[in-house]
């Protein structure tokens, strides 16, 4: 049957196909991968869920800025995935509690504390220090490294002084507290040396397994309130080689099943050569280029772990230890090839391989790592898997300098979290790695945490203006703004701005170029807010709080911000940002507004003390409480709540700048004073005498005081003579205004 003609119609005016608008894609994760030393797209193996595994610290001394440029870093890497690009992280971290440099200094502090405990006599002190000082000065001789061999002679220098007062002391035949602080002293400066000596004399005796726990154990926590204070995120799981000494004793026994390891005199290695000759492995994936560095695979070995005997027991001179033959003075567990002790390498790869499995998305480690430690962990975990793929993902930190110089103690740079801790905020700290490629060498430097600090300070006034204009009392419709063409531009920016930090993020989370695009925004805002102030119009309160919104929550992402902050940088301490705020500033806002009418009547019937008064409230009272009050012609003042030492900071250097220019003015007056002086000597002069003191250049002179001959008796030539009749026409005219002044009475 035909259909009607309304049918008809109805299928006249069927809606159309479309076709998808065009547009671009989303820009994909990009990672620089150790394993091919390019940017490679960031591919978990189970969707969103990433497991990552990072090398932690060997705990046996104070944590440093290297230390806080690794760990840092990975934490704003860790954030960016987790809050940023909504990966689910698993976050593994492990502590090197048992290592040759934790057992070494663990014997000497325990040696040390002994010999001290026992209270040495003078004499017996000096007889120490002396037979200490004979292997010292073969080790000095032979040290070749520039920088450790300066460090051992002022060390050296340092005992030769100390000891020169206690001999001193015994030759007089002093005692009592002399001589005793004498000797105290003497032990202080000589501790390094006496430790090295009594290991060296008695390390081997020591075996209580308790001696060498301890030390990790003070380190270990005294990292974690490091890294606490650095907001540094804890691990999800967090794993200690003495912990899993039975799970490495399995991992290295199925690696000798496997074929690629051998036992040789108690001790365990990894066969390289046959590793590298299996099907499907390859050895030395990272750092091809390093194979057979002898130095870097000794340090990887450890100090207690180099003697020729012990390199003796390898098959070829690239084998490493899975498991080291203990011996005495050293810790120890039972295991099928006697007691001994975990080598370096094998405890990433056991405590990884037991939380993570077969293959993982990212490891993490300092630049150092890469070889050897993180070669022979990859070579002795896929021989233990029989894969090729134990990380996906090798992810490295770049070095930290100290102004441009390796830190160590030998040049005196080392400088410990506590210490940089002092000088800076976390938040600066954390700034200033944000500003620096992780994956790049970064200088820890005046300079770098002076750029922080202008960061910080660039973004913390942005939200400080953003919030006194929400503290302007407004109704719920004037919350909503009818947008000009300014607002339009402005916002244009906002989103711009948020697609180049997204690019930059998924550039290799590239939080420098991210960081320099949210400054062009506040840029951009505060030129915005300018034009509004000079034209007296209120800024947009919803636009602006977007973009102070989005800021906030880019700056938590990255960790720059520790807390729960609604808007902007907390004030005060941990803790006291949101509550701090909330509370003071409805009562500043009534001393604002009472201090505005208190000036306003001044003013009017010109009372200068009350100006005074309020001047001294805003300048001296207020910043000394953290409160900082900016009067603007015309506006209503502005309250801000700022940190207190940087708002007393901010005032010493005004106090500064205002002297340096009063001092500038009063220098200018002086000079002007002595040059108005000049001029009057000058002045009075008449022109008659003028060159007659000149008797050094002439010889005869006419009668109004011209010279007419020279030295020599010779007549002066007729450019000569112009020249000093022009010289005297000019002293004749400013003698003549001297004189005036004179008549005039105005030099009285």
């Amino acid at each position: 049957m035909a259909g009607s003609t309304e049918d008809q119609g109805r299928g006249q005016h069927a809606q159309p196909q479309r076709a998808p608008p065009g547009g671009s894609g989303p820009c994909q994760l990009r990672l620089y991968n150790s394993l091919t030393r390019s940017k490679d797209v960031f591919v978990p193996q189970d969707g969103k869920r990433v497991t990552w595994y990072c090398c932690g610290p060997t705990v046996y001394d104070a944590s440093h800025m290297g230390h806080a440029r690794s760990y840092i870093s990975f934490d704003i890497l860790r954030r960016v995935l987790r809050d940023y690009f909504r990966f689910d992280v698993f976050y593994c971290m492990n502590i090197t509690d048992v290592d040759d440099k934790i057992i070494k200094r663990a014997r000497q502090n325990y040696l040390f504390k002994q010999y001290r405990e026992k209270q040495p006599p003078a004499a017996q002190l000096l007889e120490d220090v002396r037979a200490a000082l004979q292997p010292f000065a073969a080790k000095l001789e032979e040290t070749t490294d520039p920088n450790k061999k300066q460090m051992l002679e002022r060390l050296e220098r340092a005992v030769a002084l100390a000891v020169e007062p206690l001999e001193e002391a015994v030759q007089a035949r002093l005692a009592g507290d002399e001589l005793d602080a004498r000797a105290q002293a003497l032990l202080e400066e000589a501790k390094d040396l006496l430790s090295d000596w009594l290991d060296c004399a008695h390390g081997s005796g020591v075996a209580d397994n308790s001696i060498f726990s301890q030390l990790p154990k003070f380190w270990e926590a005294e990292f974690h309130r490091d890294m606490e204070a650095l907001n540094v995120l804890p691990p999800d799981v967090l794993t200690r080689v003495s912990e899993y000494v039975p799970e490495i004793v399995d991992f290295v026994q199925k690696i000798v099943d496997n074929g690629y390891g051998y036992v040789s005199n108690g001790s365990v290695y990894f066969d390289t050569v046959k590793f590298a000759n299996s099907e499907g492995h390859r050895y030395g994936k990272l750092v091809p280029e390093a194979i057979g560095d002898q130095k870097a695979l000794q340090e990887g070995e450890g100090d207690l772990s180099v003697s020729a005997e012990r390199l003796s027991e390898k098959r070829s001179p690239n084998d490493f230890a899975l498991w080291k033959a203990s011996k005495p003075g050293e810790p120890s567990w039972p295991c099928p090839w006697g007691r001994g002790r975990p080598g370096w390498h094998i405890e990433c790869s056991a405590m990884a391989g037991t939380l993570l499995g077969a293959s993982m998305d990212i490891h993490g480690g300092g630049f150092d790592l890469r070889f050897p430690h993180h070669d022979n962990e990859l070579a002795q975990s896929e021989a233990y898997f029989e894969n090729d793929c134990w990380v996906r993902y090798f992810l490295h930190t770049g070095h930290l300098t100290i102004a441009g110089c390796k830190m160590s103690k030998s040049l005196k740079n080392f400088i410990t979290i506590k210490d940089a801790l002092k000088k800076h905020s976390a938040r600066q700290l954390r700034l200033a790695f944000l500003m620096h490629a992780w994956k790049d060498t970064l200088d820890y430097s005046s300079n770098t945490m002076e750029s922080a600090l202008q960061y910080e300070r660039f973004l913390n006034e942005f939200f400080l203006n953003v919030k006194d204009l929400l503290r302007a009392p407004v109704d719920v419709t004037g919350q909503f703004e009818k947008w000009e063409e300014e607002e339009t531009e402005l916002n244009k920016c906002f989103y711009d701005k948020k697609a180049a930090v997204h690019e930059a993020l998924c550039d290799n989370v590239d939080t420098r170029t991210a960081l320099e695009e949210m400054r062009a925004l506040v840029s951009q805002c505060n030129l915005y807010m300018a034009a509004r102030k000079a034209a007296r119009r209120r800024p947009n309160r919803a636009l602006l709080t977007s973009v102070a919104n989005y800021l906030t929550h880019m700056l938590k992402v990255f960790g720059a911000i520790e807390e729960e902050s609604a808007l902007g940088f907390p004030v005060g301490g941990p803790g006291t940002g949101l509550s701090l705020e909330s509370t003071v500033m409805p009562y500043l806002q009534v001393l604002s507004e009472f201090r505005e009418g208190v000036r306003s009547i001044a003013r009017e019937h010109r009372v200068p003390e009350a100006l005074q008064l309020s001047d001294a409230l805003r300048d001296d009272i207020l910043p000394g409480l953290g409160v900082r009050l900016e009067d603007h012609e015309g506006l209503p003042t502005v309250v801000k709540l700022v940190d207190r030492d940087t708002l007393l900071r901010e005032r010493e250097e005004k106090k500064r700048a205002e002297e340096e220019k009063r001092r500038k003015k009063e220098e200018a007056a002086r000079k002007r004073q002595e040059q108005e002086a000049a001029k009057l000597a000058r002045m009075k002069i008449p022109p008659s005498e003028m060159f007659l003191s000149e008797s050094d250049k002439y010889s005869k002179f006419d009668e109004n005081g011209l010279p007419t001959h020279d030295t020599e008796g010779k007549e002066l030539s007729k450019g000569q003579a112009k020249k000093l009749r022009k010289l005297f026409e000019a002293q004749e005219k400013l003698h003549k205004e001297y004189l005036q002044l004179v008549q005039n009475g105005s030099l009285l």
